[in-house]
């Protein structure tokens, strides 16, 4: 029997709407009891285009997940991504003016403070502060500073934020299925925390969920969070492209995608030709296989090379010894590691949820990662020793009642 209610995660993305529903044992091992998909209307870019279709797709997801894992759900954590989500390294400092200027708790605490009162954009509201190092008196990074000496006590937060109204469209949504939104989370923080091990976290990693709208990105250098962000471009732009480019209907593209999509160009194929049916007032055709390979090839690289760029500017590409991590829908396309691969010159390989059970065999995949790191989340915000993990910062609740 489980020792705590059941933890629900929902995910309003691009294509899928998807709620998982865990009970958590005395030991906080999650055993999940039910997953449902719901294909997404009205979402685009992981933000909501069209409420009223958002909200029939929530409302049918919430009812498929009480039927199969028999509960009642009456609130949820809700993953956030899209709304433009940014993240920027925010130094805060105060004096040390006790009389042998050591380190009390409360000094940590005042400029943990500090660091959080970023100047940002009216339209832009605060995920999370994500602590990175201490310094004294401006000298070599430390961990934890408590008991040192010093006159200047200061601190690097992560800042992560996004369009306010853009998220809290997501969050009505949620509230007008007359579910509870207990606490919200970047999506890409999430997939970090179902797939990584302190080992990799340590070592530093480039956590990328490959989504159907956005790709969010979350990056841990120098054994702390480094970077955070979303791009927004997803599978459904391949499917778009392919749908452009070979002159076919965007639901046969789709097909294709799957059916035949590479990340890679096998240039062995170059005579292998694909039948399409006539389709949706679209003439029937044969279109070559390299061709198909070929467009998404292009797409998939621009994307991956704009996360690059990202790190590259920020010069933390060489202190990333665990490679880079796949998680997401993006991961069912063939030869996407060995791409990713040649666009970072890391290793890769697909992330997959940890320490699960019940249903984890529908789960084990990397394109669960996401929702099933909400549900670690979750954890961490309802154990008292939350606080006392410094990598992840707890949001404040900004969007409850």
């Amino acid at each position: 029997m489980a020792s705590l209610p059941p933890i629900v995660a929902i995910e309003i993305g691009t294509t899928k709407v998807r709620v998982l529903v865990a009970e958590v044992r005395e030991d906080e091992h999650l055993m999940i009891t039910g997953v449902r998909d719901q294909p997404s209307r009205g979402v685009r870019k992981g933000e909501i285009v069209h409420f009223d279709n958002a909200l029939s797709c929530v409302r049918t997801a919430f009812d498929e997940a009480e039927m199969q894992s028999q509960v009642t759900i009456n609130a949820v954590y809700v993953l956030l991504s899209g709304a433009d989500i940014q993240a920027g390294t925010n130094k805060g400092s105060v004096p040390l003016v006790g009389p042998e200027q050591e380190i009390l708790p409360d000094d940590i605490q005042h400029v943990l403070d500090t660091s959080k009162a970023i100047s940002l954009a009216t339209d832009r509201e605060i995920l999370h502060s994500i602590q990175q190092y201490f310094y004294v008196d401006d000298q070599q990074p430390v961990i934890d500073p408590k008991g040192m000496e010093g006159s200047k006590l200061s601190v690097d937060m992560l800042i992560v934020h996004g369009v306010r109204n853009r998220l809290r469209n997501t969050i009505k949504v949620v509230r007008s299925a007359h579910v509870e939104v207990q606490d919200v989370a970047f999506s890409g923080l999430c997939s970090a925390l179902a797939v990584l091990t302190p080992e990799q976290k340590e070592s530093g990693a480039i956590v990328i969920d490959l989504g159907g709208g956005t790709t969010d990105y979350f990056v841990y250098a120098e054994k702390a969070v480094a970077m955070a962000g979303t791009i927004a471009v997803g599978g459904d732009h391949i499917t778009n492209d392919l749908g452009l480019g070979l002159g076919i209907p965007t639901v046969q593209a789709e097909r294709v995608k799957v059916e035949h999509g590479s990340a890679m160009v096998d240039l062995s194929v170059r005579g292998q030709n694909i039948s399409l049916p006539a389709e949706g007032g679209f003439t029937g055709r044969n279109v070559k296989l390299v061709d198909i390979q070929t467009i998404i090839h292009a797409r998939v690289y621009e994307t991956l090379s704009l996360v690059r760029n990202q790190l590259k500017e920020k010069d933390f590409l060489h202190l990333i010894g665990a490679g880079v991590i796949l998680t997401g829908s993006g991961c069912k396309l063939k030869r996407i590691e060995e791409l990713v691969q040649k666009v970072f010159q890391l290793p890769c390989h697909k992330g997959v949820p940890r320490n699960l059970s019940g249903l984890a065999v529908v789960t084990e995949g990397a394109e669960y990662a996401a929702c099933i790191g909400m549900l670690r989340y979750a954890l961490k915000v309802g154990s008292k020793e939350s606080s006392s993990i410094p990598i992840f910062s707890m949001l404040k609740g900004i969007f409850r009642k």
